[in-house]
């Protein structure tokens, strides 16, 4: 053709009838009657109805099919590999979806005993080191066949968010915690099951634990799951006393999330006292009292309403009349100081010529019932001794 180059390959072939029957004969696939030229005959006079129609198409498609396009690699379908999640900031707020995902947490008191125990006041969940905290799955209609459920890891604070939680390095080292195990660095492990994933994305390197949708078994309405969070709070070079989230999904097999649930979670060495202590710090900040910081909460003024300049008097008038919460600890003690305080309230109501008068009254029967000697050794006065003075 004009303005291509002959291809070297081609330059000994000649355009003949001779060539040409070759080319033909070398294409053309034998379908349909065999319908051979002979010796007399002239490929020239060859009438093309006489061939199958099939015939022609298929050698004409071939004869100017272009060799030289690049094949398409064939597609190759991931055998159980989950994607694991994208997003840089996981979302946080809560998403039933249409299969009504929820959670539950097992009834735990506040005993010093306890592993693992949920206040649903503050939504938050107190563990031990390594300890199962069962996390029961309740959903309104079935996922999809094949839906999975993912638990990932992230910092509450905003100034945090963007770090990855990983365990600290001496939880990461310890053999009682780590042994036939390769995936050290992740703080959430899931037990009960063989077919746990741990990922680890490539782009946010945050890490997540997957394993596949159980349906419940007969005669329940839950799937248990068992989490175990492999690191302290508290820990140095690990979550450093940074409160987590841990996010719970639902997602398909594809990684396209059907639901969500958040939950915060507290690794500590006594998870009944340290529940019991915040969520009384929780009700006391409700109250309007004392945060959990120990400073007094301010009071926010009401729409309309003016806030007054606060001077001297009125400071003393609030250390005066305001309400103070002391904690006690033991019984016998508590005892004591509520002796004390309903004593002061009274007096409060006492005007002061009737305390004085009860005051005279008790010294009177003290003194029928016998004479009190002072610690100075002086004798206490009766009415029926004289002072020197009279």
């Amino acid at each position: 053709m004009n303005g291509h180059t002959e291809d070297p390959d081609l330059m000994g072939l000649q355009m003949s009838q001779g060539s040409f029957q070759q080319l033909w004969e070398t294409i053309m696939t034998p379908q349909g009657p065999n319908i051979a030229p002979t010796e007399s005959e002239n490929w020239d006079d060859l009438d093309a109805t006489l061939l199958p129609e099939s015939t022609l198409d298929d050698g004409f498609e071939r004869l100017f099919e272009l060799t030289d396009q690049p094949v398409a690699e064939p597609f190759v379908t991931p055998a159980d590999n989950v994607p694991p999640t994208a997003s840089t900031v996981p979302s946080t707020v809560d998403y039933p979806g249409e299969h009504g995902f929820q959670l539950r947490f097992q009834k735990s008191g506040t005993a010093k005993s306890v592993t693992s125990t949920f206040s649903a006041q503050l939504n938050k969940l107190y563990c031990q080191l390594a300890k199962t905290c069962p996390v029961e799955v309740l959903m309104l209609n079935e996922p999809p066949p094949g839906a999975i459920l993912r638990a990932t890891a992230i910092y509450k604070k905003s100034e945090h968010v963007s770090e990855v939680v990983r365990r600290c390095p001496h939880h990461q080292s310890a053999p009682e915690y780590n042994e036939g195990v390769n995936h050290r660095s992740h703080l959430i492990r899931v037990e009960g099951s063989q077919r746990v994933q741990y990922l680890e994305d490539e782009n946010t390197k945050r890490q997540s634990v997957v394993l596949p949708y159980e349906p419940p078994q007969l005669g329940s309405e839950v799937t248990t799951v068992l989490l175990n969070f492999m690191c302290n709070s508290s820990c140095m070079g690990g979550m450093n006393r940074r409160p987590i989230l841990t996010i719970l999904t639902l997602e398909t097999a594809e990684g396209q999330v059907l639901g969500r649930r958040c939950f915060e979670v507290r690794v500590c060495a006594c998870p009944g006292r340290d529940r019991k202590s915040e969520e009384e710090n929780a009700a006391k900040s409700l109250n309007g009292t004392k945060t959990a910081s120990g400073t007094k909460r301010k009071s926010t003024p009401l729409p309309g309403t003016s806030k007054k300049t606060k001077n001297v008097s009125s400071t003393e008038d609030e250390d005066k009349d305001g309400v103070f919460l002391l904690p006690v600890r033991g019984r016998e003690r508590y005892e004591w100081l509520k002796k004390i305080n309903d004593s002061l309230e009274l007096m409060d109501h006492v005007p002061p010529a009737d305390q004085e008068k009860y005051k005279k009254k008790c010294s009177a029967i003290s003194i029928r019932k016998g004479a009190v000697i002072p610690k100075s050794g002086k004798r206490l006065v009766t009415k029926e001794d004289k002072s020197d003075s009279d």
